[in-house]
């Protein structure tokens, strides 16, 4: 297939969806939507707008999920108005951060259901609400037909940066090292921002100095005024890293791997969502370390 002329439609239009469904459709010219509550604002750009999951597969070439996780989409799959019902030859691109296991069988199950005309690329993508907005994405790819995740890409391009890593699920398996890569940064984060206020120490003057040396990275630079603030209102909720840090620890048991920080990890983002603060931002683990710490008399912390 020419992968351009390839009729693209998207399901997921959250956070990260609305803003990667812009870009589709301003670098295509044309996307096909469907979702639980109206867009408007799609519409009026451009989008086309499907009342079911089966009307919006009889219109497109390639599907694009970001929702949550597998089981939102596998809601929509069957049903005499689900995605099967009204799919001929179909891409599905998998844009959820899942476990790489589930995609491989539920792509398993799609090609014994259709015959071969439904398949699946994994996608998900790392960059957060700012790198949807502004096409900066990493987007890790995974999957067997060449094709495929040639097409693949050529759709996400104007989204960020597509890289085929391996066979299906490489790219789950690479979100997941990336989330074991952020949890550990922002709990450090965290944490420092807490020992350097107790300290008396200027937090902006100081992380816009430490930004500059081996403590920088792109979450310092994305959470620096949250971290200075304590501001944790949601950009990227706590609660997620909780499903993804489970399917890192799945893989680590899969390859036989004895992780040392993965538990720790978890144990830290399970006790934030065990202490109500699951829908706030990952930059909450400030938050989490100054409760954790709290004694009498202190003052400095908010």
């Amino acid at each position: 297939m020419d992968t351009s002329a390839a009729t693209v439609g998207m399901i997921g239009l959250g956070s990260m969806g609305a803003p990667v469904a812009k870009r589709v459709l301003a670098a295509r010219g044309e996307l096909v939507i469907h979702a639980r509550r109206p867009q408007p604002e799609l519409v009026e750009a451009g989008a086309t707008w499907s009342a079911t999951p089966r009307e919006l597969a009889s219109r497109v070439d390639v599907l694009l999920s970001l929702l949550p996780d597998l089981p939102e989409l596998e809601t929509l799959l069957d049903g005499e108005d689900g995605l099967l019902a009204g799919a001929g030859d179909l891409l599905i691109l998998i844009g959820s951060t899942s476990s790489a296991p589930a995609v491989r069988d539920l792509a398993e199950r799609l090609h014994a259901q259709t015959d071969g005309r439904v398949r699946v690329v994994d996608c998900p993508v790392s960059g957060g609400e700012d790198g949807a907005k502004a096409g900066t994405l990493s987007i890790m790819l995974g999957g067997d037909d060449q094709d495929d995740v040639a097409l693949a890409a050529d759709v996400l391009a104007p989204c960020g940066t597509p890289v085929h890593l391996g066979p299906l699920g490489a790219g789950e398996v690479a979100k997941a090292c990336n989330q074991l890569v952020v949890s550990a940064t922002i709990l450090a984060l965290g944490e420092a921002t807490v020992l350097a206020d107790r300290s008396g120490l200027n937090l902006d003057r100081m992380w816009r100095l430490l930004a500059g040396g081996y403590a920088g990275s792109r979450l310092l630079e994305t959470r620096r005024d949250k971290l200075v603030s304590g501001d944790d209102s949601p950009s990227g909720m706590a609660k997620y890293m909780v499903k993804d840090l489970g399917f890192a620890s799945d893989i680590a048991a899969a390859t036989g791997t004895q992780a040392a920080l993965l538990p720790a990890l978890r144990a830290a983002f399970d006790e934030i969502v065990d202490a109500g603060l699951g829908e706030r931002d990952i930059s909450v683990t400030r938050r989490l370390t100054a409760q954790r710490g709290a004694h009498a008399g202190e003052t400095r912390e908010s």
